[in-house]
């Protein structure tokens, strides 16, 4: 066993004052998301994690990427039938995680979770690699396989049928798009006394802005 009591980081790289912030927590996001970008020690500022409530109760997370952001809210994409996907249709809710580091930085998102429409689920599957496009054609996501084996082969047998072919969208898969309704911003700070900014949507669809004790 390993005593982790004196892992400690001391957190000084910023502020998140109430006379910096934005009104509306999408041009907030959109402002930390730059500088996420920008920091030459972010490979992946787009990752994050989400969240779903499964069928026994228990949350599970995983990693995905977010591929756009609108006024409305943030999308992603993955294959409707898999476990993230069914704990979607059956669970609207789910939790947002950005975590950047090197910025001393989280984002933590509550929304409710739509599928975006068909033709833009379109769009954006024949703006991916085409490798990419196979490797949604071919994995059953979430379910179980016999080996490595099979995929290898569903994905050369697809790439003969598909050499001087255009691949159409799998119907089961395609985007989300998850629409706030509370979002907290951490920045971290020295003696733990981190700020926490958190936004609230009002029945008006104004932005309640609170500060929360670390």
């Amino acid at each position: 066993m390993e005593n982790l009591h004196d892992n400690r980081k001391v957190y000084e790289k910023s502020q998140l004052l109430e006379n910096q912030i934005k009104e509306n927590p999408i041009e907030q996001f959109r402002d930390w998301f730059v500088d996420a970008k920008e920091s030459a020690n972010i490979s992946e500022a787009n990752a994050m994690a989400i969240s779903t409530l499964e069928s026994d109760g228990c949350p599970r997370t995983r990693m995905v990427l977010l591929k756009s952001y609108t006024w409305e809210g943030f999308i992603f994409y993955t294959n409707y039938e898999s476990r993230k996907g069914k704990a979607i249709e059956n669970n609207h809710k789910a939790c947002l995680h950005f975590f950047w580091p090197n910025l001393e930085r989280q984002i933590i998102i509550k929304a409710n979770l739509e599928r975006i429409p068909e033709n833009l689920s379109d769009g954006y599957f024949h703006s991916r690699p085409k490798g990419s496009q196979l490797g949604a054609a071919v994995s059953p996501q979430s379910q179980i396989i016999p080996d490595r084996n099979f995929l290898e082969e569903k994905l050369k047998n697809l790439e003969i049928e598909y050499q001087d072919k255009e691949i159409a969208r799998p119907r089961n898969w395609g985007g989300y798009i998850a629409k706030p309704y509370e979002i907290e911003f951490w920045q971290g700070r020295p003696n733990r006394l981190h700020d926490r900014i958190i936004y609230e949507l009002q029945a008006n669809f104004d932005w309640k802005i609170s500060r929360l004790a670390p």
